[in-house]
């Protein structure tokens, strides 16, 4: 990390200091790590914020007769990892979200969870608490069950408070739980005067699995392969930076061929679902001939996937250590020529995209996020670079091979609709860079190193860029080799909330638009 990259925390520390804010520091792995007490919390997001820091993750974890709470910020190449705890007796502290927009959520969700009080909290009504369990229980202390202690059948929930609406001509569209489509189960509230909606509220949680939970007393491979299913469409990305994690606290380093390999999945995932969503978009606009052939060319990209990799979605091929895959010579060289055969594919069929005045119509102007509300949301991915936000982990926080490849992060500052469609086509011309590279470099080696003990009480963080955004995964072991914390930070956690904001004062026949253009993991929200 360069000496401009970290100012911002050398300039943080000193307001702790001025401020007469004891600070203990260290390290988690290369991320520094800052121990405040409780009673300084929101102030030191104040101060973050001041900073230009922004939010990117936050979670707790039950430790011996207190909990401990972290947050993650970050502002250029700059990670700074901030902890305090609060006694089991009196679970509470200031509240982040009052400054950090993008915090709310997070503390919603270690609220239903642990039953921690969030002093100020500006929303603390129940987020994951759909009448599977008890006022009074919180599935992620240590005295509840894994398998909960579940009614027959769990009661309805009908009386989530939403935000009501007021006024002559307001009316109110209720939109799930449950779809018309093959999507996964996700609540959505409008209010609107005749088509223009005035607000969207989202009530998500229905997927919530318990994958926090369940990764306790796991191994390493066992987590990697549930890490793996946190989002089955970002299987590769969250895979990784679960291994990454967990062999930052093992002290690993695996080695360059198994670092290519992985990247070359990261990136054969980033251009499939890029894809996919691309002939979504137009879909959803009447536009079913790009849907008709985006969806072929990721159909041929999947059998690819299936051929060489043995899967179709690549799960099961990142394992902590390495890769469970590698690729021949030949192998590569015929990748090398699919590379060339979906750029001109790519350069016959978006013209398509880009003369068509009813497509342009439908997607300029609809569903704008503006950069300030970007910001204050933390949005990443595609989401975040369509507002301005130049957030990608991949140049930010560069693992192998990223630290050796040249790419350029798709940036753009409309904020609408089309803005995060042609993100999208950028980030696939950036991947098959980036893959090319990757496989003309690919060097010879093992694909895994043995697994070694980490220490007890180890931990690790792993950050990724998968294809929705970065992700931010923490690890820590038991004394035994066994996962006593886990917690992926899935790109959707941040970009759901911006979703409300984007379909304000568009008319509601847009919404699925504007949804698909986001394109949120109900599943990698709903741990």
């Amino acid at each position: 990390m360069s000496h401009s990259e970290s100012n911002w925390q050398t300039g943080l520390l000193e307001q702790l200091k001025n401020r007469n804010i004891p600070v203990e520091t260290s390290a988690v792995s290369a991320m520094p790590l800052w121990k405040i007490a409780a009673e300084h919390w929101r102030g030191a997001a104040e101060l973050a914020e001041r900073q230009s820091a922004r939010w990117v993750s936050g979670w707790a974890e039950q430790r011996t007769g207190q909990y401990e709470l972290n947050t993650v910020f970050a502002r250029s190449r700059g990670y700074l990892l901030l902890r305090t705890t609060v006694p089991e007796g009196k679970a509470e502290l200031p509240s982040q979200a009052t400054v950090y927009p993008a915090a709310n959520r997070s503390e919603r969700h270690t609220q239903d969870m642990f039953g921690i009080h969030f002093l100020e909290h500006p929303d603390n009504r129940p987020w994951l608490r759909h009448k599977a369990w008890k006022k009074h229980q919180y599935p992620l202390r240590k005295d509840f069950p894994l398998a909960g202690e579940p009614e027959k059948v769990t009661a309805p929930d009908m009386d989530y408070q939403f935000v009501k609406g007021r006024g002559a001509g307001v009316y109110e569209i209720p939109v799930g739980p449950v779809h018309a489509g093959i999507i996964e189960p996700g609540h959505f509230r409008f209010q609107a005067v005749g088509e223009t909606v005035l607000n969207l509220e989202e009530r998500l949680g229905y997927v919530h699995k318990g994958i926090e939970k369940n990764a306790e007393g796991r191994t390493a491979e066992q987590l990697a392969r549930l890490a793996g299913r946190v989002s089955g469409d970002s299987t590769v990305a969250h895979a990784w930076a679960a291994c990454q994690a967990m062999e930052q606290a093992a002290g690993m380093t695996i080695t360059p061929h198994a670092a290519f390999i992985r990247g070359i999945l990261t990136e054969r995932e980033r251009i499939a679902n890029h894809m996919g969503d691309i002939g979504a978009i137009c879909n959803d606009v009447g536009f079913a001939f790009a849907q008709m052939q985006f969806t072929r060319l990721r159909e041929l990209w999947l059998r690819n996937n299936k051929q060489f990799f043995a899967h179709r979605l690549l799960m099961d091929c990142i394992v902590p250590g390495g890769v469970s895959c590698s690729l021949t010579d030949e192998a590569c060289k015929t990748l090398q020529q699919e590379l060339q055969a979906l750029k001109k594919e790519l350069g016959e069929i978006l013209p398509a995209l880009d003369l068509n005045s009813s497509l342009e119509d439908r997607l300029l102007t609809a569903g704008w996020l503006s950069e300030e509300t970007a910001a204050a949301f933390s949005a990443v991915g595609y989401v975040g670079r369509a507002s301005g936000q130049d957030v990608d982990a991949r140049r930010d926080a560069p693992c192998p091979p990223y630290d050796r490849l040249n790419f350029k992060v798709a940036l753009e500052n409309q904020g609408d609709v089309a803005s995060r469609l042609w993100v999208r086509v950028q980030e696939i011309f950036a991947s098959i860079k980036l893959l090319a590279q990757m496989l003309e470099q690919l060097p010879e080696g093992e694909t895994k190193t043995a697994w070694q003990t980490p220490a007890a009480d180890s931990e690790g963080i792993g950050i990724i860029e998968g294809w929705r955004g970065e992700i931010v995964t923490f690890v820590r072991f038991t004394e035994n080799n066994q996962i006593a914390r886990f917690y992926p930070r899935d790109p959707s956690v941040v970009n759901w909330p911006t979703l409300e904001k984007i379909v304000m004062n568009n008319i509601v026949p847009d919404f699925p638009v504007c949804n698909k253009s986001v394109n949120g993991s109900y599943s990698g929200h709903d741990l």
